[in-house]
């Protein structure tokens, strides 16, 4: 009975430990690096690249298009407006997503399941247990957004965002790329302008 009670209490806290990792695993990474020399309050006006990186040869991307708008949307939000003809800033877009796997190593119980060391019982001080790995598999999307200086042809900002991708990200694209690019600007040298 005290051995199946202490199965149990271990056997919650790995679980708990698990969706505590798990957790963790949907909060972005963010990364910017900027030019220091740079005068982001100088900037007035934006445009995008084109071809953007995300788009297919001459044709833009759905990804693209959702890009453009949160992207737009953040600038803006920081005094810049749209200029397609003459913009002081340009804009590119990179994202790629990757097969990764992850491995943990978490206390498990030596006699889980009713077996022990030798199949039939435990030998090893309390308190039981000894290290399991878990490998699990998952997707891993990176976006990079680039910021350059239009006339001296130069990246002053990239923010690089990478998360792990879910199938709720897969079923809504237009939300998780409002996601990540809302993280990315939350680190941009120009904050947003008060309403």
């Amino acid at each position: 009975m005290k051995q199946r009670l202490i199965q149990y209490l271990l056997s919650l806290a790995i679980g708990s430990s698990l969706l505590v990792l798990g957790g963790c695993a949907s909060v972005p990474d963010v990364r910017v690096n900027w030019d220091r020399t740079a005068d982001f309050t100088q900037y007035r006006t934006f445009g995008f690249v084109s071809p953007l990186g995300t788009d297919r040869g001459d044709i833009q991307s759905l990804v693209s298009q959702s890009l453009i708008a949160a992207t737009q949307r953040e600038l803006e939000a920081r005094g810049l407006r749209l200029d397609a003809s003459a913009p002081q800033l340009l804009i590119n877009f990179n994202a790629a997503l990757a097969d990764k796997l992850r491995v943990s190593s978490t206390p498990a119980p030596l006699g889980f399941g009713g077996r022990g060391y030798y199949g039939y019982r435990t030998y090893s001080a309390w308190p039981l247990y000894a290290d399991q790995t878990i490998v699990s598999q998952y997707t891993e999307g990176t976006l990079n957004v680039d910021v350059i200086d239009a006339a001296r042809k130069q990246l002053v900002w990239e923010g690089v965002v990478t998360n792990s991708v879910t199938q709720k990200d897969l079923n809504d694209v237009p939300a998780a790329i409002n996601t990540a690019v809302t993280a990315a600007f939350a680190r941009f040298p120009v904050a947003p302008k008060a309403k």
